[in-house]
Parts: structure tokens; C-alpha cells; sequence
């Protein structure tokens, strides 16, 4: 997977570290980074060598939100297929078969804050901060709003809707928008330590742990329910499940199998 000027690319370890890379933008969403970013995550989606994906940013932010400068005049297809690109790729975050970790330094605003959110973890800076300002602007957050009010509760949602104002590192991991919070210089470690607790376990687990768990948020407990009966009753069959059980027993680490 080659990098890009938008869009920067290791692939390592079982790691790919994306890095959006408009620095002089405030590493704003453009048309063609977002359409760069879903091609990635496409080809990722089909690599079974990469474990975690963990999306950073070069420069002093994290993302600004859309490129304005490209919204400005346009006409409402434009607008309309922008913002229909940006859903796709958020949802891919979500639809990819590997966890997603965002690693936040700076201001995550707007669709950067949508960005966050759509993440399976996020590790924040102690001097990240994070907002939905669009109001200020007269452009209600309608799209970064629908991840965010499903991360965070909803009065909290709504104050950063209805006011724009940013929230700190800290609130924001007391409200459940990322996961840990730590001090600029810790922040890779931190990532990393994520990182590692995933790759030790079984891939074919966490994808499918990872579908599982978007699948039912949205049903009824009942059926929630019947749906993770299937789901841990065909988990218990495959292989590593199944070496996992035994290497417990046999007081071992695991091989796993499945890839």
C-alpha cells in the first residue's frame, strides 16, 4: 500500500499506521483524502497480514473537519456526494474486519471529531480537544453528530452540537469518546499497548467480536441476545476457539490457527 501526499502508510508488524497528511490544512478532509483513505481501507479489509489499523495525523491537529475552502459556491451535488463519501468511509471504519485506533494530538473538530468517534478506540494527548463548531458557521454537525451521539450520551452530544464549544481530553474520556488519556510524549506507547493486547489474541476472534458487536447495538436486548447465542455458539466451534479452551486447560499459551 503505497503512501500518498494526503495520506501517509506504514505497514508493519501487523500494524498499518495511516497518517493524514495536510499538515498546512489542518489535515482537513478533502475529496480526494477521503476517497484515499476508503481505497485504503478497502485493500486492508483483504490483507489478513494486518491485525490493527491506528489513524494519526502529521502537524499540530488531528483533523480540522471538511476543507471548507472546497464547499464554499459549490453546487448541492457537489455538497451532497462530499458528504456521502465522507458516511462511506466512516462506516468502512466500522465495517472493517480490524479494530481501528485513532491517536489524537490536538484539536479533533467537526468531521475530525466525526472521525474520532467512528474509531473502534481512540488514545488521546492531554492537550487534544474536541468539537463540533459547525454551528458557529451557520452548518449544524448533522453527519459527525451520528457517530458522535452514539459514543457519548446524548445531552453531552447535544451541548457540542448546540454550542460548538470543545471539550477536553479529559471530559471527553470521562463522557466515553476515547479510551485513555495521556501525556503527549506517552502517546505512542499508549497506542502501541493496544495494539499488542489485540494482535495476542486470535484475528479470526476479533472479527468477528468486532461484527458482533456493531450488529447489535441496535437491537432490542431480546434479540440482542438470540443473536449472540449464534454468534458465541459458532465462535465455540472454530479452531481457535477451541485451541484457546484447551491451551487454558493444558495451562499454555495458545497457537492460534485461523487466520
Amino acid at each position: 500500500m503505497p503512501s500518498t501526499s494526503e495520506l501517509l502508510i506504514d505497514d508493519g508488524a501487523g500494524i498499518a499506521r495511516l497518517t493524514l497528511n495536510r499538515p498546512e490544512r489542518r489535515n482537513a478532509l478533502s475529496k480526494s483524502l477521503l476517497i484515499e483513505l476508503g481505497t485504503v481501507l478497502d485493500a486492508i479489509s483483504q490483507n489478513a497480514s494486518v491485525r490493527v489499523v491506528v489513524i494519526g495525523a502529521a502537524g499540530k491537529v488531528f483533523c480540522s473537519g471538511h476543507d471548507l475552502g472546497e464547499m464554499a459556491g459549490r453546487p448541492e451535488a457537489d455538497h451532497r456526494e462530499l458528504f456521502s463519501t465522507c458516511a462511506r468511509v466512516m462506516q468502512r471504519l466500522r465495517s472493517l474486519p480490524q479494530p481501528v485506533i485513532a491517536r489524537v494530538h490536538g484539536l479533533a473538530t467537526a468531521a475530525g471529531c466525526q472521525l474520532v468517534a467512528s474509531c473502534d478506540l481512540a488514545v488521546a494527548a492531554s492537550d487534544a480537544q474536541f468539537a463540533t463548531p459547525g454551528v458557529k458557521i451557520g452548518l449544524f454537525c448533522a453527519t459527525p453528530m451520528v457517530p458522535l451521539v452514539r459514543a457519548v450520551p446524548p445531552k453531552v452530544a447535544m451541548e457540542m452540537l448546540l454550542t460548538g464549544k470543545p471539550i477536553s481530553a479529559d471530559r471527553a474520556l470521562a463522557v466515553g469518546l476515547v479510551n485513555r488519556v495521556v501525556p503527549a510524549a506517552e502517546l505512542d506507547a499508549a497506542v502501541q499497548e493496544f495494539c499488542d493486547a489485540i494482535i495476542a489474541s486470535s484475528p479470526a476472534t476479533i472479527r468477528l467480536g468486532k461484527e458482533a458487536f456493531y450488529n447489535q447495538l441496535a437491537l432490542d436486548e431480546p434479540t440482542a441476545y438470540m443473536r449472540a447465542v449464534d454468534v458465541i455458539t459458532g465462535n465455540a466451534q472454530q479452531a481457535d476457539a477451541q485451541e484457546g479452551i484447551a491451551a487454558f486447560l493444558e495451562k499454555r499459551p495458545p497457537i492460534w490457527k485461523e487466520v
